[in-house]
Formats: structure tokens, sequence, C-alpha cells
């Protein structure tokens, strides 16, 4: 059963300082952190998160321990690759990302920087990680999306002075997966999930399910996520939850998403969203939290 932490101060590694997701994910779950930490118990053996993105609640937890073995996974393969980066060869990564930063400052025209490295296939998988970190921090509103032959096809940002290297977080993020011996898998969820037991923690971040018709933010990949995927996963939270896993997961706040968690215990917040078009659209966002515990009747 899933433990909340109560009235506890949590404390936090300031050698640490620079740990934070080292790419702006949709979804990203930084502004929820102070809803999520709490239901985290102190003590971890083995943590699960097969919709990695940005990572924000491991590197959360990383920041007061890294006292446990991490399973970490994603159906997108350049993201996992940049994760597998970091951790082996973080100095090569900050080599290729040095070098991308100079030639984007004194390129005469950035925005055809920007769609030559867009258009850029590389072969390596160091070269492939500074790419997508690249695109990342300079591309419209640091958002990931693919088309449905899965090429990323997000347009130029035009930041002022985007910060593309950030080594201190990079070093930091390498150091947190060596840490927790970070296995790091490109595989659907629910392989990712099959070993786990008794006592096993494990975080669901899914595609959330879009609070309109409008809305989307499932193209993480180029298979998307659909209401189906959504019965699926509330399926497999049951079983797990079942199993006597400690199961958290996060949603978008609608009828749908309710019904399918609607035998657990759900706390409804509200948080702004980290990527939207509108800068106003950003405040007010409703999501959910799902313990894998019977509610209270």
């Amino acid at each position: 059963m899933l433990q909340a932490v109560e009235g506890t101060q949590l404390s936090v590694d300031t050698s640490k300082q620079h740990l934070a997701s080292f790419v702006k994910w949709a979804g990203g779950k930084t502004s929820l952190l102070p809803d999520l930490l709490p239901h985290i118990p102190h003590r971890l053996t083995s943590y699960y998160e097969p919709f990695l993105g940005g990572g924000a609640l491991f590197f959360g937890i990383c920041a007061r321990t890294t006292s446990f073995s991490a399973h970490l996974s994603d159906t997108n393969e350049e993201l996992i690759n940049a994760y597998r980066v970091i951790k082996e060869s973080p100095d090569e990564l900050i080599s290729f990302l040095s070098r991308f930063q100079k030639e984007y400052d004194s390129a005469p025209d950035q925005s055809a920087y920007f769609y030559q490295k867009r258009d850029w296939r590389p072969t390596g998988r160091v070269e492939s990680a500074a790419r997508l970190i690249f695109l990342n921090k300079t591309c419209y509103n640091g958002l990931y999306r693919v088309n449905s032959k899965g090429v990323f096809n997000v347009p130029f940002g035009r930041y002022k002075n985007p910060r593309i290297l950030n080594s201190g977080s990079i070093h930091a993020v390498s150091q947190v997966l060596q840490n927790t011996r970070a296995d790091l898998r490109t595989i659907d969820y629910k392989d990712a999930l099959a070993p786990c037991g008794t006592a096993d923690f494990i975080y669901l971040d899914p595609p959330y399910q879009p609070p309109s018709k409008t809305s989307s933010f499932t193209d993480y990949t180029a298979d998307g996520f659909s209401e189906k995927d959504q019965e699926e996963l509330a399926e497999e939270f049951g079983k797990l939850a079942d199993k006597g896993c400690m199961v958290l997961l996060s949603n978008s706040d609608t009828a749908f998403t309710r019904h399918l968690y609607h035998d657990f215990e759900i706390t409804k917040v509200t948080v702004n969203r980290p990527i939207n078009s509108v800068g106003t659209g950003r405040k007010g966002y409703k999501e959910l939290i799902v313990l894998g515990r019977p509610k209270k009747n």
C-alpha cells in the first residue's frame, strides 16, 4: 500500500543544486512536484518510471536520496539514447553542445542553422543526443513532436540567447543516473513493469488524456496514446496495486479519467502547463493524482 510521507520536512542535498530535467518536455512534472513528492516513501528499493519524459519526479527524488535502483524507460528512442549518453559519456556530449552553442550564437541566420540541424541525421549516439538537446532548447516552445513517420517537425523558436549547453546540469544528471544504477530502456510500459512486485515503487505519467478535442499532448512518438491505451493503462494500474506494488499516477482531470480510476484515491490539483502556445493558457490546468490503494468510504 502506498504510504504518504506526512508532516515531514524533506532534506535536499545541496551538492545537487544543478539537478533538474535536461530537456523541456510537454507534460513535465516540475510544477507538480510539491503534490507528488509527499507520496514518495522515505526509503525506496526499486523505482520504476516507464513514461520517463523529462524525469522531473525521478530527479526530485534523487535530490534527497539516490539509495535505490532505478528502472527508467520510454518508447522515445532518441530520448532514452540521450539519457544513456549523459550517464555514460557526459563530457563527450558537453563537447558537442559547446560547439553547437558557439556556432548558433555566431550564426548570421540562426533560423537557417536550426533547420540545418533539424534536417541532420547523425549516425553516432553522442551526436544524436546533442541534436535532441539542441532542438529542444531552440525549437518553438521547447516542444518535442514528431509526424506520422517519426520525424521531428517542430519549427524554429526564435528565442533570445537560448542556453543550449548547461554542463552543470548534465554532470548532475549523469551522477544520479550512475548512483541509482539506472537501467535505461526503450520499451513498452507493460513490458517494463512485468518484473514489478511487492514494495516496488511505480510512477505512471502517461501522455495525458486531452481535456478537449482541440488539445493534445500525445504526439511524443508516432504512435500517440488513444482512449483505448488509457483504458489498458488503468487495468494495468489495478493489477499492479493488487500485486502489492506502490503505484502513483498522474493524468488530466476529465470525466473519462475520473471514471477509469474511480475505485482508487484521487486528488485533484491545479497546476501550470509547462507548454502552451499562449502564456495565459499555461495557468489553471486541472490534473489528477491517483494512489494505488482503494478509496476511503
